[in-house]
């Protein structure tokens, strides 16, 4: 009986690697499609997928020249209203950036060859 259940738990974790490596390839081929590299998350995957969408559409949305102050201001709103307070987004083709952010909240990505710092922090309530 030992043997058997060697033998299952061999398998088992082969087909789920194979799971999480077709899932990977998808999350880049949608990646590429979107012309998206990420350079730095802390961040689930549904959040980053949303971010790259969202970045994606506005700037297919944008008559000519990349408005920065736009894009910034459509993620963080888009994130504010979805996920809560408090997100900040920093949008340009060149740009220094030390920041702290909320656990989960963090993401760096270029679309084409604009780059996104997209973060969250806490927030709290001041004492008077």
């Amino acid at each position: 009986m030992e043997g058997a259940e060697l033998e299952l738990e061999r398998r088992s974790k082969f087909l789920s690697s194979l799971i999480q490596k077709k899932k990977a390839v998808e999350e880049q081929d949608h990646c590429d499609r979107l012309n998206v590299r990420v350079r730095a998350s802390d961040m689930p995957i549904p959040l980053q997928n949303r971010a790259f969408r969202s970045a994606r559409d506005h700037l297919d949305a944008m008559p000519g020249k990349l408005d920065s102050k736009r894009l910034a201001l459509a993620l963080k709103k888009d994130f504010d209203s979805s996920y809560g307070p408090a997100w900040h987004c920093i949008v340009g083709t060149s740009f220094g950036s030390y920041v702290t952010h909320s656990t989960g909240g963090f993401l760096y990505f270029s679309i084409d060859k604009v780059y996104v710092l997209l973060f969250k922090t806490a927030v709290e309530p001041l004492d008077h």
